[in-house]
């Protein structure tokens, strides 16, 4: 028996959403979605039971993409669920694992993998954090109940493990009983909430300034003089410490990914029983979403965590850390920008002397910002062709359902191979060509910094997830209308 006839009845066992059984109709999809949505904001909210406050938070870096809260049921996110999909699309893409896309057995059999994947991830992400002390329980908690200290750790590792499990579950019933993606509403929920909070928080930060852009404002206006504001340090406060290069960037942002999202190749087709009967299929500029750049971003993360677990360890050879984030080694090189304070020379230099630690020569910050930048474009090119092969929006698969649905291509011939020809001129160009491009606009984003604190990579999730949910939205708009479209698409 060959492994994956040993594996098939594993997956075929695990715990699974029912599929609907016919079609949903578009209220119905809109209450579950809604109804998800409020469930992951509740379970955000639900501190771990037993935590101390002295935790440090491995992920702190990356919570805009990885949808979690510190501290809560959702700590992990969308974590294992991305690393997962890292860990198949490498050994799939590598041929590791032959699986053939197009085929709705192997299809089969990689969701189930995947699935049995995340599992896995939900304890390999949460253990080393409880191994190596970053999560601590509460002394007093473990008095109350009179029980070790070791007791209420594996309290907190099991609730971890509970709210990593409903996450994805959560996902499964987006997915079939709702509109888009869970991954995707979860991740447009976290950012959005850092938006609005870095917007409208009247909390103070540690310099003493208020932490959302309009009451920063209104304090700038209250208490700093126009003499200040006219020198190239308040320009460069204004900018950076005031939000205005963050708003800038997080409005410029929108509009870029918007005309992204909108910019597109199409491909004339004509029904080939029909006469008269034409339609276009969109090769957009972003075909493969930006979704692989949660991917790159999840490489870098589970890189500095294990960077950060050895340094726990007393082992330094990748690099040192204060708190979560690398001071130096490669792990310092490899870490992401995140904003003006990890490339600007006087803000570098201001956060470095903040640690106590030795600042960075040029050449250093340099260096770190050029491997991000490879990690990013590079990164976005080699996901986004990974994507679109195992999410099967690659050539071949694009050509099947094309010629399935009985369309073909004018002068062309009415079979698979000639449509496969088309697909390939402009399928695998504008993927690569899309890659780079997010690859660069991540970057951009991430070093300009955004309100609130969200990151390059969560904004430009945030603004091509709520785009494309509601092209969904007007789709299934359509089909509710028009019964005889839903019947082409196979939706009964």
């Amino acid at each position: 028996m060959s492994l994956r006839e040993s594996l098939e009845p594993i997956f075929n066992r695990l715990p699974a959403v029912a599929s609907p059984e016919g079609h949903v109709h578009f209220k119905n999809k809109l209450m579950w979605t809604l109804g998800i949505l409020v469930l992951y904001f509740a379970l955000a909210n639900i501190p771990l039971f037993g935590l101390s406050s002295d935790s440090i938070d491995l992920f702190e870096q990356y919570r805009a993409f990885f949808a979690g809260a510190s501290g809560s049921l959702m700590l992990l996110g969308i974590g294992p669920i991305v690393t997962a999909s890292i860990v198949l699309q490498l050994l799939v893409g590598a041929d590791v694992i032959k699986l053939n896309m197009s085929d709705p057995a192997d299809q089969a059999f990689f969701q189930g993998a995947q699935k049995f994947m995340v599992f896995v991830m939900i304890v390999l992400e949460a253990l080393p954090q409880i191994v190596g002390g970053y999560i601590q329980p509460d002394a007093g908690v473990a008095s109350a109940l009179g029980v070790t200290p070791s007791i209420v750790t594996g309290i907190i590792f099991v609730q971890i493990c509970i709210g990593g499990v409903l996450i994805l579950f959560m996902d499964e019933i987006v997915s079939k009983w709702g509109i888009g993606s869970g991954v995707g509403l979860f991740i447009v929920a976290g950012v959005s909430q850092q938006i609005v909070t870095g917007l409208f928080n009247w909390g103070l930060d540690t310099t003493g300034l208020p932490i959302g852009i309009l009451p920063k404002w209104i304090y700038i206006v209250q208490n700093v003089g126009l003499d200040y504001i006219a020198t190239s340090e308040g320009v460069m406060f204004l900018l950076i410490r005031g939000g205005i290069l963050a708003l800038i960037s997080t409005v410029a942002i929108f509009l870029i990914v918007v005309f992204a999202e909108s910019t597109r190749i199409e491909i004339p087709l004509a029904h080939s029983a029909v006469r008269g009967a034409r339609g276009r299929f969109p090769v957009k500029l972003i075909y493969a979403s930006v979704l692989p750049m949660i991917l790159v971003r999840a490489l870098q993360a589970n890189l500095q965590m294990i960077g950060l677990l050895l340094s726990g360890r007393g082992i330094t050879i990748l690099g040192e850390y204060s708190g979560s984030r690398p001071i130096n080694g490669i792990m310092y090189y490899i870490s992401p920008i995140n904003s003006p304070y990890d490339w600007i020379p006087s803000l570098v230099r201001e956060t470095f002397t903040g640690y106590g630690v030795a600042v960075p020569s040029m050449w250093q910050v340099g260096l770190h910002v050029i491997i991000d930048a490879v990690f990013l474009i590079g990164g976005g090119i080699i996901f986004a062709l990974f994507w679109i092969e195992t999410t099967g929006m690659g050539a071949r698969p694009t050509a099947q359902k094309v010629f399935n649905s009985g369309m073909q291509i004018p002068g062309f011939r009415r079979n698979v191979g000639s449509i496969e020809k088309v697909m390939l001129r402009y399928i695998p160009k504008v993927t690569i060509i899309g890659g780079a491009f997010i690859g660069a606009l991540t970057l951009l984003a991430s070093m300009l910094g955004t309100i609130g604190g969200a990151g390059g990579t969560g904004l430009l999730l945030t603004v091509s997830i709520v785009y494309r949910l509601y092209e969904d939205i007007a789709s299934e708009q359509m089909m509710e209308m028009h019964p005889m479209v839903r019947s082409f698409f196979g939706r009964e």
